[in-house]
């Protein structure tokens, strides 16, 4: 397994979850998946690439080694993959665009999609798509606002008031 959280299997490159970097694993080969283990635990299953120096990267293996070196981002070998949507890669491009340096714009980014690994694709993709349409930047503090769960309502619930007398009198007749 490379520090890349990738693994080489028949010619073709596969990623697997970052906990497993540096990690001894098996890959069973299937005719249509490759199952990885890890000390005997199944780990992941993925659909197998035929023909030679293909690769499938998903970024929810990797994002969380790209958020903590954001640098690595730009010469990323596989960095396409880290478009899941059209939605994804056109914030990239307004990003690289409206901010004042690159750096800026992965931090931004790789930010939006590690938002996206942790809650729901759909959702950030759907807030990407709004900010968008709307002409607004939509930069990782914006699409996480809109993505947020609102803070769920707490109900009040009276505190009935406990009547003692039945414990007085049970104790009274204990004691005489």
């Amino acid at each position: 397994m490379s520090c890349w959280s990738t693994i080489r299997v028949q010619h073709n490159s596969y990623s697997v979850p970052s906990r497993l970097r540096d990690q001894q694993v098996t890959v069973r080969v299937f005719d249509d998946r490759l199952e990885v283990y890890y000390k005997g635990v199944h780990q992941l299953s993925t659909e197998r690439l035929l023909g030679r120096n293909g690769h499938y990267i998903n970024y929810r293996h990797i994002i969380w080694s790209l958020v903590r070196k954001p640098g690595a981002f730009q010469r990323y070998k596989y960095r396409e993959d880290l478009f899941p949507t059209p939605a994804f890669r056109l914030t990239y491009d307004t990003l690289s665009d409206a901010m004042a340096s690159e750096w800026t714009a992965d931090i931004n980014y790789l930010r939006i999609l590690h938002l996206a690994a942790s809650t729901m694709e759909a959702e950030v993709e759907t807030a990407l798509e709004i900010l968008l349409a709307e002409g607004t930047l939509p930069d990782a503090d914006t699409v996480k606002d809109l993505v947020a769960p609102a803070e769920p309502e707490h109900p009040e619930i009276p505190v009935p008031e406990v009547c003692l007398d039945g414990y007085d009198r049970l104790l009274g007749e204990v004691t005489s």
